[in-house]
């Protein structure tokens, strides 16, 4: 990616973090790049509206251009207008959070994030990248679409490292573990990537690409509402899918 393109995205991303006005020098350094590069991304950011200066030498802030621009792209994604609704109905119908990733090659990303209302919920970031595919219930259900030889390619440069007791750190019960899920319909992180958390997730596929739902939460809540996850997840799945291609 260009230099320039990722100090963008990364001034933006500060600003959503430092939730206050900065000036050059406080870009510069939060974002450790030269202060020539700072004033070359700032000032052109400025100039198609993007930031302005609060007032003289008291730091920069982004306008609502970006917030309004944001608005009419999400207002028109054909995916997101689809899938909404029914994800909301899961969020409030589970009172867990729920998810919506996309598959690319060989990353998933987040697309959509529904959280409840509860104060004890699990929390990831729509943009974020799914990580550990081995141990979280998105991963293995990704896992599930790849074709026999690049499953077996994958387990064999894998590894898997336990990030907690309950982690499946052998490649011959994982890929077992992703078999008896396709064929049940639904995949199961069960404490397997962050002790307390259990997530439950199904695959379906629109425009020739494969999507997946992730209900998440804590795993007391979980284990009492399993049956009701998997059945919902399931059956949002089937009613988000498109025609087989």
């Amino acid at each position: 990616m260009s230099k320039i393109v990722e100090r963008t995205l990364d001034v933006f991303e500060m600003f959503a973090t430092e939730k206050r006005p900065l000036s050059l020098t406080d870009i510069a350094r939060i974002l450790e790049i030269p202060i020539s590069s700072c004033h070359d991304v700032v000032r052109a950011l400025e100039s198609r509206g993007f930031v302005y200066e609060t007032a003289p030498r008291s730091g920069y802030y982004p306008t609502r251009r970006l917030f309004d621009l944001a608005t009419v792209i999400s207002a028109n994604d054909s995916l997101i207008q689809r899938a909404s609704p029914l994800l909301e109905n899961l969020c409030s119908e589970l009172g867990e959070t729920i998810s919506l990733s996309k598959a690319t090659g060989m990353h998933v990303v987040y697309l959509l994030v529904l959280e409840p209302a509860h104060p004890l919920r699990f929390s990831v970031r729509a943009g974020s990248e799914i990580r550990s595919m081995y141990a979280t219930s998105a991963g293995k259900a990704f896992l599930s679409t790849l074709s026999e030889k690049a499953l077996a390619d994958f387990l064999e440069s894998a590894q898997l490292h336990a990030l907690t007791d309950h982690t499946i750190t052998s490649k011959s019960e994982l890929a077992a573990d992703i078999a008896q899920s396709a064929k049940r319909g639904w995949f199961l992180n069960q404490e397997e990537s962050l002790i307390g958390v259990v997530t439950v997730s199904a695959v379906f596929h629109w425009n020739r690409a494969a999507h997946l739902i992730t209900i998440a939460g804590p795993a007391e809540r979980m284990s009492q509402k399993m049956e009701r996850a998997s059945r919902a997840v399931m059956q949002t799945c089937k009613a988000l899918a498109g025609p087989a291609t």
